[in-house]
């Protein structure tokens, strides 16, 4: 409670009138950008638990992040264990900072904004076995982490963001008599969009682009419906260079992103000298 007091007064004692203090969650939703202190919203931050706020005082520091984090407990009804998983993959660093050429390949601007804000450029899998990864071949490692995700497939859509409902995995589509098959389909109800996920177990690829392009416009010619907007496409990788993938995909006609995942967070340096080598322990075992 004292930290609680301590942390928030400063705050609180130099709000204008409560009810100048109404943010504009329309507005919040169609841009990319954050809630900062000038935005500072009662509503939100009287309907979290104190639970949440300990949370969010403990391990979010700067008051940004902190009112990001309430504004999305607030809206989206999320419980503590819940929220700490979204602390722990660090959402508000995250979240819309994929590499895509959605402005471009999206009609409406509303939808490409939307879009952009629906996918991280990271994401924490930590249900994956890192070690047997690295020990198989790499068209092998993506069946391993296809195979992790559909046995985890909720821990999987609460890492991947809002509103994802999940169609199959190695999803068959043909065309001019030829067959192939999307590692995870994905419907976005807010995006009223198909998503295809493609798993790469290595560095990104411009190859893969190329092969993910041919999928949406399969999915956007034989299985989207009417009413749904353009399907979007998102490549999986365990390595990325930011900055080149941002240059590689920005000419392609067909909505795409890259990410990154991680299996698990990287071991202290105090605790990997403390373990014996792998090998080692292979020979014990």
């Amino acid at each position: 409670m004292r930290i609680f007091y301590e942390e928030w007064n400063k705050v609180l004692s130099h709000q204008p009138a409560a009810d100048d203090l109404v943010l504009n969650e329309k507005l919040l939703l169609m841009t990319i950008h954050q809630p900062v202190a000038d935005e500072f919203n009662w509503a939100d931050f009287l309907s979290i638990g104190f639970s949440h706020h300990t949370e969010i005082i403990a391990k979010v520091k700067s008051l940004d992040a902190r009112l990001f984090y309430i504004h999305e407990c607030a809206i989206r009804y999320w419980n503590k264990y819940t929220l700490r998983d979204y602390l722990k993959a660090d959402l508000y660093h995250h979240r819309g900072a994929l590499p895509n050429n959605f402005a471009q390949t999206l009609p409406d601007k509303k939808q490409a904004i939307k879009a952009i804000c629906s996918f991280k450029d990271d994401y924490l899998l930590d249900f994956i076995n890192i070690e047997e990864l690295d020990e198989q071949e790499e068209d092998i490692n993506e069946r391993v982490i296809e195979k992790a995700i559909v046995a985890n497939v909720k821990k999987f859509i609460m890492t991947f963001g809002q509103d994802f409902s999940f169609i199959g995995n190695q999803y068959r589509i043909e065309t001019a008599g030829e067959e192939m098959f999307i590692d995870l389909l994905f419907f976005n109800r807010e995006l009223n969009s198909l998503v295809a996920v493609e798993l790469k177990s290595g560095k990104f690829r411009t190859s893969y682009l190329g092969q993910l392009n041919t999928y949406l416009s399969v999915l956007d010619s034989y299985v989207r419906k009417p009413h749904e907007n353009p399907s979007i496409g998102i490549i999986l990788c365990r390595e990325m260079n930011q900055t080149f993938v941002e240059f590689a995909v920005r000419d392609y006609n067909k909505p795409m992103g890259v990410a990154t995942y991680r299996a698990s967070e990287d071991m202290p340096e105090r605790l990997r000298k403390a373990l014996p080598d792998i090998e080692e322990l292979k020979k014990l075992l």
